[in-house]
């Protein structure tokens, strides 16, 4: 099962929202990996200002293996994943990362990104948009997939109103509210594991109709 958890801006509880879902579904064994395209002069090995020798800024791919609570990818452990990664590309060059990932992907069972971008790439079993009313910043990216999401992740009381955005798209959308601290809905919990419950069904019945 592959799940992919986006978002209309930064630090509005995309990561807390993947680290809720695992510690929910913690027997699902998840991969779980956050995606990162830094801009020109950021060093996606370091993810800091930089000068290197290579003005593409290769990709640059980490497992972690600590569960460490200052880093995303560290967080994702101590939410009970079972592999965490950190994949980084140069803005726009998430292409060139897709083998690796799709790496990932052909070796574990159930896996959640935390990405906009990878949608570009991939059709995930479960969509999931995360949004914060009280930030305005729509970016371009997330309102170009917004219409790909299953559902909306809402991480605060705010209203969801952006001037760019038709609010038809929004209402139409499933929508779990999801609060600070924890980030956890049992709905949004139940929506996912009845999709995979779904999937399950699928290729059982796939797998007797070949024999």
């Amino acid at each position: 099962m592959l799940v992919v958890v986006g978002g209309h801006s930064r630090n509005i509880g995309k990561t807390s929202v993947v680290c809720g879902i695992m510690r929910a579904l913690s027997e699902m064994r998840w991969t779980a990996a956050k995606i990162t395209q830094f801009g020109h002069g950021v060093c996606t090995h370091a993810g800091e200002p930089c000068e290197c020798a290579d003005p593409r800024h290769p990709v640059a791919m980490s497992e972690e293996h600590g569960a460490d609570p200052t880093t995303d990818s560290g967080r994702f452990l101590a939410a009970g994943a079972a592999r965490s990664f950190w994949l980084r590309t140069p803005a726009g060059g998430l292409g060139d990362g897709m083998e690796r990932l799709r790496e990932i992907l052909r070796t574990s069972s159930n896996v959640v990104l935390e990405s906009n971008s990878v949608l570009g790439f991939l059709r995930p079993d479960v969509c999931l948009m995360v949004v914060d009313g009280s930030v305005g910043d729509f970016k371009v990216t997330s309102q170009r997939f917004l219409d790909r999401a299953h559902a909306l992740v809402v991480t605060s009381p705010a209203p969801l109103v952006w001037p760019e955005i038709s609010p038809a798209l929004i209402q139409r959308k499933p929508r779990f509210e999801a609060l600070a601290p924890s980030y956890e809905n049992p709905e949004l919990i139940h929506f996912i594991a009845l999709k995979f419950q779904t999937l399950k069904f699928q290729a059982q019945t796939a797998d007797i109709s070949h024999r």
